[in-house]
């Protein structure tokens, strides 16, 4: 069995989903925040109450940031570890064009000279653990090769490597051989991620990379938050296990967001995308319903009726 993480996904996986999905799911070793950045020259509060230590006792979660200058990085880094955290993972990654253009997530990894201005600060920050998440560049698939030169000369806990270029964001195919190259040449224990939705792909990740540190999953457990759960018991849950799973998930969901919501229009938006990456999860009408259900009323009526694939 390799370790499985959680990769983040703004909007998605909260405190409290992150919360929830290790009481009642579980199956993965350390879930990530989504990205706290600067913006209007602090941390939005929404960000910083994300990471509160008292909203995530009993959850093994490591803060991420994004950032496009050193001086971004020092001050995300110290709000960080003035809330008691040990360990940080840096996003060089993400693909959205809204951070990536401005030099964040992937589009850091052109920066070469910040990105070395960042490597030097780390070996400034005893207290602090770092990984890294990246992809194999922004532009080309080849930019990751003097990142990791970069990279390979300071402690690390881990790499997460997501084989495309940012500028393909999730379309096209995952580059198998990229991988087996940046493996090949990577010093710090590495993590796969990219494409992972069932258990017989996180069985071939492990069995064609037997070096591999661990794999991290995103959209996968978002589309069937079971996946880690399954992988660990090596065998599929029925639809029965799967179906009680969800809807004590949701119903604890719902319990949660009815106290800090204004409307039953905030609520429905907020509790909606619980399922929408369940495409792939859900029989076709019933997914639609969901997503089409227009208000509260309608919407828990489709969840009450939600049907397998």
């Amino acid at each position: 069995m390799i370790p499985i993480h959680f990769a983040p996904l703004q909007g998605y996986t909260d405190d409290i989903y992150r919360r929830l999905h290790h009481q009642l799911i579980g199956g993965v070793n350390t879930y990530y925040t989504p990205f706290l950045r600067m913006e209007g020259g602090g941390i939005r509060n929404k960000d910083l109450r994300d990471i509160e230590p008292t909203h995530n006792v009993g959850v093994p979660v490591i803060p991420q940031i994004i950032m496009k200058s050193l001086k971004e990085f020092d001050y995300l880094v110290k709000v960080i570890e003035e809330k008691g955290y040990k360990r940080i993972d840096l996003n060089m990654g993400c693909p959205f064009p809204m951070q990536a253009k401005h030099g964040r997530g992937s589009g850091l990894l052109v920066h070469l000279d910040i990105v070395e201005e960042i490597v030097k600060s780390i070996q400034f920050k005893p207290n602090i653990e770092f990984s890294v998440k990246m992809r194999l560049g922004w532009e080309d698939k080849e930019e990751w090769r003097p990142v990791l030169e970069l990279l390979n000369n300071i402690p690390l806990r881990q790499i997460t490597l997501h084989p495309r270029i940012g500028k393909q964001q999730y379309k096209g195919d995952v580059d198998k051989e990229a991988f087996t190259s940046f493996l090949g040449n990577c010093r710090h224990p590495l993590f796969y991620n990219g494409d992972i939705k069932t258990i017989a792909d996180i069985q071939y990740i492990e069995e064609t990379y037997p070096n591999l540190a661990g794999v991290m999953i995103g959209r996968g457990l978002l589309a069937r938050p079971s996946l880690a759960a399954e992988y660990i018991l090596g065998k599929e849950m029925s639809w029965d296990e799967r179906r009680l799973q969800l809807i004590e998930m949701h119903q604890q969901l719902k319990a949660h967001y009815e106290k800090i919501v204004n409307s039953e229009t905030q609520l429905h938006s907020k509790l909606r995308l619980f399922w929408e990456y369940m495409d792939s999860e859900l029989e076709r009408k019933s997914y639609k319903r969901l997503m089409k259900s227009g208000n509260l009323k309608n919407y828990l009526l489709a969840v009450e009726g939600i049907e397998p694939l």
